[in-house]
Order: structure tokens, then C-alpha cells, then sequence
């Protein structure tokens, strides 16, 4: 690697940069990871990691004992900076940059000039320039020139992030093209997949294209399954079928779209081009429609039921097999369920948290529960995250209920 990026900061130890940051260490690379939470800074420094990943805890133990890889709550010196914060969208579905901004302002700081710079996060068209602007308005003694600034999107599936971020191919957008080969030149650690270089602004497009393709082909999914439900048709089975065509490759139905890719990168287009991301949008409003939908079922199957009656709510993740409830449209569910079903019980079943979500702390008619108890007390049975333990369950099982599956793995 080259000498002026033998030292990396990882700004954000979520998801994506704290495995980002174990691995370049696990590699040899000086790395120092910055988050604003006390917390899981000190656990990291511990060797402890503070969500769900297959894999991680193992490299970011071999990482922190051998004094590679540190975490603090104060953005540090560094050759490269990684930003990796969140980029959430606000009530009108545009972006809020305030994360990047933050990271902009604290690196900035530290700045001689030379440094490389590139976020990571998913972020609207221009979001890398801005990033740009932003240092440079900050450190107005540094030109253009004294920088290097690129995007590297993240093209990683959770529950596969360590095997992903080395094996995928990576998208390397520069702000110039001396950034992108110095980007390219720091994944190169650990990367070994193919490195495309392009520009930042179509680096960032790639990947919100990206996610806005699934969730179409989602959504036509979703559709298809209000669709069939009403004509009484099996949508998994129509689906199947259809699958069997050598050109068709549909994906599959759910509750929802959760997480903070697909469920949030669509509307950064819709935002950067309103008048004419028409099949994009619709596609979100489909997705989005759907828990409501699901909603929908369980009210009519707790009218039959009476009052008073148990549900078992299976799953609150995003996805299955990880304790990642961003966007999860499993959680939206229960916590409206809560609101409209007050005489109900509510017991949720999630094998990968611990305790209740904040979200839903506050209704007095829900429950984390044990899958064998909630199966022992519901009335109604809804299946919304597809984690290996519910699929592993014996159909007989849900024989005295009422079952709503919304995978399609009890068919």
C-alpha cells in the first residue's frame, strides 16, 4: 500500500464501517475507527461486537489483540478517512446529509493536506461534492488540489458482509481520477474483486440503481401477491411457474421492503429527478403499501378470532437471520397492530434481540416472547421475517391457529 495510506479512519461503526474497519486491520492496516456512541466504542475496543454479524467477532477480536484496529469517540489524524454514517431521508423522502456533514466538519479539522477521503455511505447524486465543498468551506487555507475525495458505495448483503466486502466487485467514483485510483489503491488491501472505476456522481447513481431494480421487481411481487390472494391463486406457486421461463426471474413477496438500502435509495432518485421517476416512485408506494396491507389480514383473522385474542408475531428484523430492524416493515406492522388492536395480546418473537424495541415499549399489550410459548398461546400466527428457526418448524405445529404467512415458507 502506499506510504501516505498506511493510516485509515473509519468515520461510523455501524453496519458497514465496523466491518469495513475490522478487515482492513485484519490486513495490516493501521485503523482507527470513530463513532459518537460511548458505548460501542468501549465494546469494540473490547473486542465485542454490538450487533448481529456472521463473522465479524472473530476478525475484529484478531484485529483489537493485535493493536491494528482502536476505536474513539473523536475523529483522529489519519492518512484516509472512510466515512460510513447514516443517510437517512427526512419527511419528504429528499436526503439528510446532516451525518456527512458532521463527519465533514470533524475531518476537516484534522486536514495537512494530501488525505484521501471517501464516502462510503449510499447517498443521493452530488452528495460527494458536497462532501467536498464542505471540507474545503471549513479549511479555507486548502484548495482542491490538497485533497482527494471519492465515493466506494457498499454492495454488501447483511448476514454475508465479511465474505461480500472481499469478494464483491467495488465501484471506485473520484472526484478526479487520481481520487479513484487512490481509493482504489486502499481497497486493493483487502478487495478482491474487480475495481470499476468511474465518477463520483455516477458511482453514487450505481448503487441507488441498484437497490431501485430489486425493489421494482419487489414490488411487481408484492402486487402480484395481493393479486393472487383475491383470485385465490398461490402466488409462490405462480411465481415458481413463471420463474421456469428463461428470461423471467421474479423475486419474492413479503410484508414489506425494510432495511436501509432498499427500502430508502429509490426515493434519492425520485428526489434528484421528481418528474420523471415515475415507475420508481410507483414501485416505493407499492412496497410501502404493503405492510398495510398485511395489516389488513390480521385484523380480519382477530374479528374471527374474539376479542381478546393471542397473536404470535413472527420476526421484527428487516431480513432473515440478523437482529437489524431498520425500515423493517415486520416492526412498522407490530407496532400499528399494537395501536389498533389494544384488547389483543401481542407476542413478538425475535430469536436475535434481547429486549423489546423503544417502538414498542410503550403498549401495554405486547410481549417479547419464546417461539414455543407464543405457539402455545396464539390464536393467530403471522410469519413475517423468514429466520431459519421458523422454517425449520414442523407445519403440524400451527395446527390450532390461524396462520398468515407472508414468505411462503408453510405452504
Amino acid at each position: 500500500m502506499p506510504r501516505n495510506l498506511s493510516r485509515v479512519a473509519v468515520i461510523g461503526l455501524g453496519y458497514i464501517g465496523l466491518p469495513t474497519a475490522a478487515i482492513l486491520a485484519d490486513h495490516g492496516v493501521t485503523t482507527i475507527g470513530m463513532d459518537v456512541s460511548e458505548r460501542n466504542v468501549a465494546a469494540i475496543n473490547r473486542g465485542e461486537v454490538p450487533f448481529v454479524e456472521p463473522g465479524l467477532r472473530e476478525v475484529l477480536q484478531r484485529a483489537v489483540t493485535s493493536g491494528t484496529l482502536s476505536a474513539t469517540t473523536q475523529t483522529p489524524e489519519a492518512d484516509a478517512y472512510i466515512v460510513a454514517v447514516p443517510t437517512p431521508f427526512t419527511e419528504t423522502h429528499s436526503a439528510d446529509l446532516s451525518y456527512i456533514e458532521a463527519a465533514a466538519d470533524g475531518i476537516a479539522a484534522k486536514l495537512t493536506g494530501g488525505e484521501l477521503v471517501i464516502l462510503e455511505s449510499t447517498s443521493p447524486p452530488g452528495a460527494t461534492e458536497h462532501l467536498a465543498q464542505r471540507i474545503l468551506s471549513a479549511r479555507p487555507d486548502l484548495s482542491a488540489d490538497d485533497i482527494l475525495v471519492a465515493h466506494c458505495p457498499e454492495r454488501v448483503l447483511p448476514g454475508k458482509i465479511m465474505e461480500e466486502m472481499i469478494t464483491n466487485d467495488r465501484i471506485i467514483g473520484g472526484l478526479t481520477p487520481e481520487a479513484a485510483e487512490a481509493a482504489r489503491d486502499l481497497y486493493a488491501a483487502f478487495c478482491k474483486g474487480e475495481f470499476l472505476l468511474t465518477d463520483a456522481r455516477t458511482a453514487e447513481m450505481a448503487k441507488l440503481t441498484e437497490n431501485s431494480f430489486r425493489d421494482v421487481n419487489i414490488a411487481f411481487a408484492n402486487e402480484l401477491s395481493v393479486i393472487s390472494h383475491k383470485l385465490g391463486i398461490d402466488v409462490w406457486e405462480l411465481i415458481e411457474l413463471a420463474n421456469h421461463h428463461p428470461r423471467v426471474n421474479i423475486l419474492q413477496p413479503g410484508p414489506g421492503v425494510g432495511g436501509h438500502c432498499i427500502a430508502v435509495d429509490p426515493w434519492f432518485i425520485v428526489d434528484a429527478a421528481p418528474q420523471d421517476a415515475n415507475l420508481i416512485r410507483t414501485a416505493r408506494q407499492t412496497n410501502d403499501a404493503k405492510p398495510e396491507w398485511v395489516l389488513g389480514r390480521i385484523e380480519q383473522a382477530l374479528e374471527s378470532a374474539g376479542a381478546g385474542a393471542t397473536v404470535a408475531l413472527l420476526g421484527l428484523a428487516f431480513k432473515a437471520n440478523i437482529d437489524d430492524l431498520r425500515e423493517s416493515p415486520s416492526l412498522h406492522i407490530a407496532e400499528q397492530l399494537a395501536r389498533r388492536a389494544p384488547d389483543a395480546q401481542l407476542l413478538a418473537v425475535e430469536p436475535h434481540i434481547e429486549a423489546l424495541p423503544a417502538s414498542l415499549t410503550g403498549f401495554g399489550n405486547v410481549t417479547l416472547s419464546g417461539l414455543e410459548e407464543a405457539l402455545d398461546r396464539a390464536d393467530v400466527v403471522v410469519l413475517l421475517v423468514d429466520h431459519q428457526v421458523f422454517k425449520e418448524l414442523p407445519v403440524s405445529r400451527l395446527d390450532d391457529a390461524t396462520v398468515i404467512d407472508t414468505r411462503g415458507i408453510w405452504r
